[in-house]
């Protein structure tokens, strides 16, 4: 029983999946039968609209194509109606421009290039396309007529700004060199900014379109003259103002605040005046006044020294100038044509140094030929000055003409040679100055000789470089055969050529001082009494010797001549001897020779009487006459003076001090004062007096 409803429900149960499959089914043939129907209508309306696409399409494509070209023409028509007023428009450049053309570009610089632009261009137009055209006659008249109105705008532009610069500035420029404390540089404006600007715009515009470089002649002749008048300017400021003491300073420094730091003018050692002080210094003896040839009177050398000032700061101002004036032309001239300009613009600045130069040059030349070597003085500060300046000249020439360059290095060569031969000449009249009585001091005092050579020699301190240079461009040191020391072969070239320069120079001073004594020793033969020429020679030697001490020059000597102070004192001890044996015919009678030998009591005879007498006589006699003749006589120096007065009051004092004890108390003559004239008290007294015209 079991079994079959087990049966029954299975069965029910496969009819209901069958049914619903049935079901299933039917909904898919369904179905499929709608997607076939729907397929088919898409496909026909695909069709359809396929079809209609493809008449559109042959519809749009003419009127696409039709509109192109329209579009096409409409853009060649707005191109051939630009060109037409493109081409129109040069027709009327000449109209629109001519006016502003012919009233020039003074105060519209930028609009008068504007419209040379336009004219170029209207040029350029009709040369290519329309050569035959009157109007391109037109246009390039106009444009030659702005191209001379733009080089005369140039030519006034700079002309009317271009101004020499003051005296009192180049003085202070200068002075900027030595002020430490002063940080800022100091510069110049030569034109001011918009004027500047203007000369730049017109510079560009001429060389690039004007295809002209006339206007870089009109510029270095209108900077060339500015440059020189600047400097002759300042030359007419040292005429006017130069001070006493040869230095000038600007006037502008002092109206600044005492907090504020001043430029210093330019210093240079003195020449001229400080050969004059010396001679004031050294030649002043005992109220008596030396005469030399070695300084001009004051009023010539107030003006040598003017003209020296005057050269040196001149130098000093053309490099300046023309360092600001080739910053100025770097602006306004193109690169390429700068050095040209440069060189012709310094030239005729550069030529009136050279000229001066090699004026002052000469003017040393003729006065060495009269002997007058105090005229090589001026040459030595300036040869200085020019070799200290050297380095920026060779920097601010630097792209100039050999011939340029040349010019300081030949003025130098000309001053360095014409220095020398006044050393070797100086240093030959030195040796053969003649022996002339009247020109012997009669007092026995400083030859002028002795004094000019000191006086010299002493100027050669300030300048020992130039003058050791000097000697070293002639070569004289195979003249002077100078020793160096083996174990300065190892040093470095330059403190060789220095240690080199010193030795020549130390040489040289040697050989005058060497010729100088000669000379001396000659000329102290003129004097008849010896003892006047011991004198002489003392006072030289002496002199020489102070001088040397009071200097730098006993080191220079030292260098050649080991301890020349002893030297020159051996040779005064030799002289002062020399002179103090013209005092035996005083201190000779007081000697003990031939005197009479006497007891005390005893009566004397008339033979020993007669000695006495005699001895005494022959003494007053010696004394008077010394004291007489070298009263007049000078020994400047105080102290060598002191040390003779109290050698001779020692020797001649002491003698007769025994002589008069011995004999004072002795009744050789009944007349004691015709013979015993002066006691010890006034023998001194008689002695301190001796080189003292006033006594």
């Amino acid at each position: 029983m079991i079994p079959s409803e087990d049966a029954a429900v299975r069965k029910r149960d496969i009819e209901e999946r069958l049914r619903q499959e049935q079901e299933t089914l039917s909904f898919i043939r369904e179905s499929l039968e709608k997607s076939d129907q729907l397929t088919k209508n898409m496909v026909s309306i695909l069709s359809s609209f396929e079809s209609r696409l493809m008449q559109l399409e042959n519809s749009i494509i003419p009127v696409h194509k039709q509109t192109e070209n329209l579009q096409r023409l409409q853009d060649n028509v707005d191109k051939t109606l630009s060109c037409l007023d493109h081409v129109i428009s040069y027709y009327h450049v000449a109209k629109d421009t001519e006016k502003i053309i012919k009233e020039g570009p003074a105060g519209r610089l930028e609009e008068y290039l504007s419209c040379m632009a336009k004219i170029q261009k209207a040029v350029e137009y009709f040369q290519d396309n329309n050569p035959d055209s009157p109007e391109l006659n037109r246009v390039k008249f106009l444009f030659e007529k702005g191209k001379e109105s733009l080089e005369s705008e140039f030519r006034n532009l700079l002309t009317r700004n271009s101004k020499p610069v003051p005296s009192v500035v180049i003085l202070d420029l200068i002075a900027g060199d030595d002020d430490i404390e002063t940080t800022d540089e100091m510069t110049l404006e030569h034109l001011p900014e918009n004027i500047l600007q203007d000369l730049i715009c017109i510079s560009g515009w001429l060389v690039e379109y004007g295809r002209n470089l006339d206007f870089m002649n009109v510029y270095y002749q209108i900077r060339s003259n500015q440059l020189d008048r600047s400097i002759r300017g300042l030359k007419e400021h040292f005429r006017k103002n130069s001070s006493s003491s040869g230095i000038l300073y600007s006037p502008a420094m002092q109206n600044k605040r005492k907090d504020t730091p001043s430029k210093k003018a330019i210093k240079r050692p003195g020449t001229i005046r400080k050969a004059q002080n010396l001679l004031k210094q050294y030649s002043q003896l005992d109220g008596k006044k030396g005469v030399s040839n070695l300084a001009p009177t004051e009023g010539k050398e107030d003006i040598m020294d003017s003209e020296i000032d005057s050269y040196i700061h001149c130098i000093s101002a053309f490099v300046k100038l023309v360092q600001s004036e080739y910053l100025l032309l770097t602006d306004i001239i193109p690169e390429h044509h700068q050095k040209r300009t440069f060189d012709s613009l310094i030239q005729e600045a550069l030529d009136s140094l050279m000229v001066e130069g090699e004026n002052i040059v000469s003017t040393a030349r003729r006065a060495i030929m009269r002997h007058d070597y105090s005229a090589v003085l001026t040459i030595f500060p300036i040869l200085k000055h020019l070799k200290l300046m050297k380095q920026e000249f060779d920097q601010v020439l630097q792209g100039t003409a050999a011939s340029t360059k040349n010019k300081l290095p030949v003025l130098i060569t000309s001053m360095e040679t014409t220095g020398a031969k006044a050393l070797e000449e100086f240093a030959d009249s030195i040796k053969n100055d003649p022996d002339k009585e009247y020109n012997m001091p009669k007092d026995g005092t400083v030859h002028e000789l002795t004094s000019n050579a000191i006086l010299f020699l002493q100027q050669l301190l300030d300048f020992q470089e130039t003058a050791s240079a000097m000697l070293a461009s002639q070569v004289l040191g195979d003249t002077y055969h100078i020793p160096l020391d083996p174990r300065e072969i190892g040093t470095s070239s330059s403190s060789y050529n220095s240690e080199f320069n010193r030795r020549l120079l130390s040489n040289y001073i040697c050989k005058i001082l060497g010729n100088l004594q000669l000379n001396l020793h000659s000329k102290a033969k003129v004097y008849e009494d010896a003892a006047l020429g011991a004198v002489f020679l003392l006072n030289n030697f002496n002199y020489i010797l102070k001088s040397l001490e009071k200097s730098e020059l006993i080191q220079l000597v030292a260098v050649s001549q080991k301890h020349p102070d002893k030297a020159y004192r051996s040779h005064i001890d030799e002289q002062l001897q020399t002179y103090q044996r013209s005092w035996l015919k005083v201190t000779m009678p007081l000697t003990e020779g031939n005197l009479p030998a006497f007891q005390p009591g005893t009566k004397l005879k008339d033979k020993e009487r007669q000695a006495i007498k005699d001895r005494f006589k022959a003494f007053n006699d010696g004394l008077e006459e010394l004291c007489k003749i070298q009263k007049s006589w000078a020994i400047p120096d105080k102290e060598q003076r002191d040390t003779i007065r109290r050698a001779q009051k020692e020797n001649v004092t002491v003698a007769y001090r025994v002589f008069w004890q011995r004999y004072s108390n002795v009744p050789f003559t009944k007349n004691v004062e015709k013979y015993m004239k002066y006691k010890v008290e006034q023998v001194e007294e008689m002695i301190e007096k001796l080189f003292d015209t006033s006594a």
